[in-house]
């Protein structure tokens, strides 16, 4: 077999020869590099290698035997010296709402990621790398806090979990819309992730309601409540107006009516998608149920 120059062709065709006369690789000759395998040194033997083995002379340190993390050689420990003091009772199970600033939301729509003529929610707000939700870490949401409020111009319809009063005003005064939704610990992995829930092919499940203890804050106007009367939202939107001193815009005469208007059903988790939807990312489908148990088993 003859070997064409070429440049380089020198090299090329030392290695071929090289190869040519190399037996085959088998578990015969395999073995590890020079130097990658050391003697491992004898610890332990008295005068064989012996020594203290590492662990130095006597003692605790030496016999294995050191207390316990916390043990304070017999006096009462830090941890029962300090009382309890009940704000800390539940500190584990308090929900957390990572905080998403006007500031913030307004420089992701500036570069682009995040399209003010489409409603706005968390699936929205986690795809453009807004912010992080993590449900397992107690997290049910972001709640949209006021800095930058008087930096923002963006006229959204934008669905939060919490919101301040001056979040609300700042929002308003634009012209957009506000709303705040609860949403449960699957609805939000869902809502957050929706591509592999999508690909393992389930219908899409109902919204869970509220919790007893956060059904005053989602049915009160004043915080733009999913579950608040929509004739007293339009009262508390004229008189946050008023309070702050800016000139409500109409928006039943905006180009972005329909857009502004766009509100989820209680029981929904997606702009679009009904509860029992089955969404088929290979074909690109959605399947939706025709039983009538179905139909009525996934009605709000």
């Amino acid at each position: 077999m003859g070997v064409t120059s070429s440049p380089g062709g020198g090299s090329r065709s030392k290695a071929l020869d090289l190869l040519r006369t190399l037996p085959r690789v088998s578990l015969a000759n395999l073995r590890p590099n020079d130097g990658a395998r050391k003697t491992e040194r004898r610890r332990g033997r008295g005068i064989h290698g012996g020594g203290k083995s590492g662990r130095g002379h006597k003692g605790q340190r030496q016999r294995g035997t050191r207390p316990r993390l916390g043990f304070e050689g017999g006096q009462t420990p830090f941890y029962l010296v300090i009382p309890k003091y009940s704000y800390n009772e539940g500190h584990s199970l308090r929900r957390q709402y990572p905080p998403l600033s006007l500031k913030r939301l307004q420089y992701l729509i500036d570069l682009g990621r995040i399209d003010p003529t489409q409603p706005i929610d968390l699936t929205q707000l986690v795809n453009c790398r807004g912010i992080t939700i993590q449900p397992l870490k107690r997290d049910y949401g972001v709640q949209l806090v006021e800095e930058g409020a008087d930096t923002f111009a963006a006229k959204i319809n934008i669905e939060v979990q919490m919101a301040s009063e001056l979040a609300i005003a700042a929002v308003e005064k634009n012209g957009g819309v506000i709303t705040t939704a609860f949403f449960d610990p699957r609805s939000l992995d869902i809502l957050c992730k929706p591509v592999p829930f999508f690909l393992r092919g389930q219908p899409i499940p109902k919204r869970l309601l509220p919790p007893e203890d956060l059904v005053r804050y989602y049915t009160d106007p004043t915080n733009r409540g999913y579950l608040a009367d929509p004739s007293k939202i339009s009262e508390a939107r004229l008189e946050l107006s008023k309070k702050y001193g800016y000139v409500l815009p109409d928006i039943t005469k905006d180009e972005l009516f329909q857009m502004l208007s766009m509100r989820k059903d209680p029981r929904q988790i997606f702009f679009g998608l009904a509860p029992g939807w089955v969404v088929n990312m290979s074909e690109k489908k959605i399947l939706k149920p025709t039983d009538e148990n179905l139909l009525k088993y996934y009605s709000s």
